[in-house]
């Protein structure tokens, strides 16, 4: 009888572990500015992938259109750098003068329910968050040409000829640490570069070490 009660607690055991689903993980999206990433962004969270966007603070003006906690997390200059000597963020950097962030606890509590947790950060960022989360999936969205990303920063009308220089200069030096991600994805195709980037997902969620670990016997 004692046998016969063993194996059904460990075949109860077997069950829980095998209907409990992956771990979740953190997936960072980095690529040079005009590439897609925004609509990268955008679609992912649309397609069913078990994706949370974590928001990122900033010390910027809101603007009108722009909701506190939903677009960004707006802080006082003094209150972010009071969280960052709190070690509340996983990554920042100040960009054009201004600060911005990703909070420790937006990816936690986005985990914690297990989701997965989706951040747009730049190369810089994505080092800190690896080191962070080195069981993460970093994915770098390439533009097909230099050209066409240049294309595409002109075809926005927003920025003058020299900021558009700055972006492409920074563009080229970001390119270059491209060996720093798992993945590497060209943006010539939204739609055929969104699929490889959701099969990425879907294929680091089958992953057998992101498995809840295995219940003794």
């Amino acid at each position: 009888m004692s046998g016969s009660g063993s194996r059904s607690k460990t075949s109860s055991d077997l069950d829980a572990w095998l209907t409990a689903g992956h771990r979740p993980f953190v997936v960072v999206i980095s690529g040079p500015s005009g590439v897609g990433k925004s609509s990268f962004v955008k679609q992912l969270l649309a397609a069913g992938l078990n994706l949370e966007y974590s928001v990122s603070a900033t010390t910027r003006a809101r603007r009108p259109h722009e909701t506190d906690g939903r677009d960004y997390v707006f802080l006082s200059r003094d209150e972010f750098k009071r969280r960052i000597d709190a070690g509340e963020f996983v990554e920042w950097a100040e960009v054009h003068g201004e600060l911005y962030g990703t909070l420790r606890t937006e990816t936690e509590r986005r985990l914690d329910a297990g989701k997965n947790v989706l951040l747009d950060i730049d190369v810089q960022g994505g080092r800190t968050v690896r080191k962070a989360y080195p069981d993460g999936v970093f994915i770098f969205v390439l533009p097909p040409t230099l050209a066409s990303l240049e294309e595409r920063l002109r075809g926005r009308g927003t920025d003058p000829d020299e900021r558009i220089r700055l972006r492409l200069e920074n563009a080229r030096r970001e390119i270059a640490l491209v060996s720093e991600y798992d993945y590497a994805v060209v943006n010539d195709d939204l739609e055929e570069a969104l699929e490889q980037v959701a099969s990425i997902i879907v294929a680091e969620s089958c992953r057998a070490k992101r498995r809840l670990p295995m219940l003794s016997t």
